[in-house]
């Protein structure tokens, strides 16, 4: 995404996502009552940092978001600058706060998976990325975390 450009629609899909966080975190603090100590005030925490590094990086990206893998345009300003994959890495990390405050041991089994698979689809675009901006995103890549 070339600086300035924003994306298409980008108030609507915002305002969305926040309502849409605000419904999960309400849905936790209803459905999982109970006394807020330190493990959900630590839960909390890392659902907010997750949920303002996805809208970030979602922003960030711009018109070159897509759900299938796509190389539109190499990306590499802002968040994207230090992460390949802050998608990933930022819902994985609202997922988690979710599951540490609901406090239920058998969640980390599917946060797990979560994990595995966001890997295997961050490998799955990194194919398709270098496929088609060769040595640049080889580069990209080389400066860069997950």
């Amino acid at each position: 995404m070339s600086d300035g450009q924003k994306p298409k629609n980008f108030l609507p899909f915002l305002t969305v996502q926040i309502v849409l966080v605000l419904i999960v975190f309400l849905a936790v603090v209803y459905l999982f009552p109970g006394e807020w100590n330190l493990r959900r005030w630590v839960g909390l925490l890392l659902m907010s940092m997750g949920a303002v590094g996805l809208f970030t990086a979602r922003f960030q990206l711009g018109n070159s978001f897509a759900v299938t893998a796509q190389a539109r345009e190499l990306v590499t300003r802002g968040v994207y600058s230090k992460i390949r994959n802050p998608i990933y890495v930022f819902s994985s990390l609202l997922i988690l706060g979710v599951f540490i405050i609901m406090g239920k041991a058998y969640l980390f089994l599917p946060f797990a998976g979560l994990v595995v698979v966001q890997t295997w689809r961050a490998h799955k675009e990194a194919k398709v990325l270098e496929a088609k901006f060769g040595e640049q995103y080889r580069a990209y890549r080389r400066q860069t975390w997950f």
